[in-house]
């Protein structure tokens, strides 16, 4: 079963923008963390952002400065705000949940992931 689902991803131009949003279902019915990570071209995965239960964010240091995560919880919705790309921005980015669905022993949760490129 599909618990998050990304989208926003694609092409940009360095200086460029983009905004990433994670659809959270609410069979994940009690989130304790919440965040974005990436994974480029022959690297290992990181942090980028997360968000804590209590509204506390915490950047990575790639994108401390110029990326911005946001959370609308009437929508169940996680934003990444991702101002002035750079090339080594490029990966893909996964959406990653810490939560309940059933029981009280928290499971890790994680999207397919979406593409986003940093080209000229």
């Amino acid at each position: 079963q599909v618990y998050l689902v990304e989208s926003g991803g694609g092409e940009v131009q360095p200086g460029g923008s983009l905004l990433l949003s994670c659809n959270v279902s609410r069979t994940i019915w009690k989130i304790y963390n919440m965040g974005w990570y990436r994974q480029g071209p022959g690297k290992q995965r990181e942090l980028v952002a997360d968000i804590s239960e209590s509204g506390r964010m915490n950047y990575g240091e790639p994108a401390k400065g110029r990326f911005s995560i946001s959370r609308d919880s009437a929508k169940n919705t996680m934003y990444l705000l991702m101002m002035r790309l750079l090339s080594e921005d490029t990966g893909i980015y996964y959406c990653y949940v810490k939560g309940l669905i059933g029981g009280t022993n928290p499971g890790d949760y994680w999207g397919q992931g979406t593409q986003v490129t940093v080209s000229s």
